[in-house]
């Protein structure tokens, strides 16, 4: 369901910005249209999910603040519609549109704009103040804030006494006070230094984490975008060119300035395991006979596969042709018939990773893994594999087919050498 909804909006300053959004409308360009006046947003469109946090991201002169400053009626729009919780901005007067900014929204600035002759306390609980809450129910709103943002013990300080991390806290817990349902935050951590920055993106994502409220975050650092966005909208030159996730923008971006624009991410900590699992060449059953089983692993040319439980898909753990193959050698006839891999010969897994966990995680865990990570659900739900070749490949940012194969050893787990040994199992090649 959507908290917020743009549709088809145009913002275009100038005397004659009717005109403008006609011809643009007819397929003008920016450019084409600069004599009747400057077209900050082009035909954007885009749903705002409930709960969601979505990132609209784009260099300086993109159309990005202005569109946020269109979103709560601080700039009226020049042609389309803004609508809030089913109410079309354009249609109410300046008293329900106040009403909507009081209620509904909350904005947190770049600069922190607080007010420099009032309290920590104060500036917090300002929201409730200009609504006409009494004293002490906005001072106890205001304090539960500070406490979310770690303010607690600095509500008497004045402004001049905190550093600027401090200061942006303190305008986050101003808008956490007024306790609206949508934020608005316009480039609201890019004035602080780098650790401290990242700190409050940290704090950002717990606090949405506890409380669901949807935001919609402006910034021009494609990391800050990747790290906190749910979806995250490209702005170029006033028009949206992509929206999507993190992994679907740089795992298919829609043209070659997007590409361009996130060709120097971290793609370490945005790509995750849901993007690079894929189905196994072979699963193997708990009630597989030990035959049964090596000559699946055989077929698909493993050195092991997981065992997966039947009905629940439930990882058990894996399974080795080695092990197999050598009990079979060393095995008497009617014994061998009989034994199951369940008999001893799944090996517990300790380095099965969930679908969000990130590439950075999975090179990690795959360190001492000997086979590729298996991704499970969050209750140990088998969902499939993830090779360390795709996760290379994913770290470069090329596809499968422009990398080299897998060396024969990754694929199998053997050397010709192994192959062709006449000793070896004659049906076995690890």
């Amino acid at each position: 369901m959507s908290a917020l909804s743009a549709e088809h909006v145009y913002k275009v300053f100038g005397r004659s910005s009717r005109q403008a959004v006609e011809e643009l409308q007819a397929g003008s360009s920016r450019e084409d249209v600069a004599r009747l006046g400057t077209a900050a947003v082009i035909d954007a469109s885009f749903d705002v999910r409930q709960g969601e946090t979505f990132v609209v991201m784009g260099l300086s002169g993109s159309g990005k603040s202005t569109l946020l400053r269109m979103l709560n009626g601080l700039l009226p729009l020049t042609s389309g519609h803004i609508t809030i919780g089913g109410q079309d901005l354009a249609d109410l007067s300046e008293k329900d549109l106040r009403t909507v900014r009081r209620e509904k929204i909350s904005m947190v600035f770049q600069h922190f704009a607080l007010l420099p002759h009032r309290s920590v306390l104060a500036n917090a609980a300002y929201p409730l103040e200009i609504q006409g809450v009494d004293k002490q129910e906005r001072e106890e709103k205001a304090l539960r804030a500070l406490e979310l943002t770690g303010l607690k013990g600095w509500e008497t300080s004045m402004p001049s006494a905190l550093s600027g991390g401090m200061q942006q806290r303190v305008g986050l817990a101003r808008a956490l006070t007024a306790d609206t349902d949508i934020l608005l935050m316009d480039e609201a951590f890019s004035a602080l230094d780098p650790l401290i920055r990242r700190d409050m993106q940290v704090q950002l994502l717990d606090l949405q984490a506890s409380l669901g409220k949807t935001i919609v975050f402006i910034t021009h650092d494609l990391n800050e975008a990747m790290f906190l966005g749910d979806r995250i909208a490209v702005m170029r030159d006033g028009r949206i060119d992509q929206i999507g996730t993190a992994e679907e923008i740089l795992s298919d971006p829609a043209n070659s300035y997007v590409a361009r624009f996130v060709s120097d991410v971290d793609r370490s900590r945005v790509l995750t395991a849901e993007s690079l699992v894929e189905s196994p060449p072979v699963v193997i059953r708990p009630g597989d006979g030990l035959k049964v089983a090596l000559r699946l692993l055989n077929d698909a040319k493993v050195e092991g596969a997981y065992v997966v439980e039947s009905g629940t898909r439930r990882l058990l753990g894996s399974v080795y042709a080695e092990e197999l193959a050598t009990s079979l050698r060393e095995g008497t006839a009617p014994k061998e018939a009989s034994r199951k891999v369940s008999d001893g010969f799944i090996h517990p897994d300790d380095s099965a990773v969930q679908p969000g966990t990130t590439l950075n995680e999975m090179f990690a865990a795959s360190v001492e893994a000997r086979l590729p990570l298996a991704v499970t659900s969050e209750d140990g739900i088998f969902q499939g594999i993830v090779r360390r070749v795709a996760m290379l490949q994913a770290l470069a940012g090329g596809s499968e087919t422009d990398a080299a194969p897998d060396s024969p050893e990754e694929v199998t787990g053997s050397t010709a050498d192994d192959q062709d040994d006449p000793q070896k199992d004659g049906e076995y090649a690890r």
